[in-house]
């Protein structure tokens, strides 16, 4: 490949589960509650063999799990938001998509409901 050639990795990491104090009612303040999140990161990438030249797929994990253990979060689009600007730290990553499922939100009438982003460096 020539010098002028970008290729764009997307890193996921999908089905995270973390347990997370959240939500405005009543009945889920003070309670943690399951969310399935998956994540996915596009970083600017070459052929290289070597671990340091990528992302590694504990990060995005990591920064989940940091995000589940900030304290009580309201809404859904707030954890999404604060996942995506965690993974934005890394400068390398040049647009996430983050996707959090709440499986209780509406049980026992839905599977689950939640929300997707996408926050993309400018």
């Amino acid at each position: 490949m020539s010098s002028t050639t970008l290729i764009t990795s997307r890193v996921f990491v999908t089905g995270v589960k973390v347990q997370v104090e959240i939500g405005v009612y009543r009945h889920e303040i003070g309670r943690l509650q399951p969310l399935v999140i998956d994540v996915e990161l596009d970083v600017p990438t070459d052929a290289s063999d070597r671990l340091a030249d990528t992302l590694n797929y504990e990060a995005i994990l990591s920064a989940a799990q940091a995000v589940a253990a900030g304290g009580h979060i309201a809404l859904v689009e707030t954890f999404a938001h604060r996942l995506a600007e965690r993974c934005l730290a890394d400068p390398r990553v040049t647009q996430a998509r983050v996707r959090i499922e709440k499986p209780l939100a509406l049980a026992p009438d839905a599977i689950g409901a939640g929300v997707e982003i996408i926050v993309a460096r400018t």
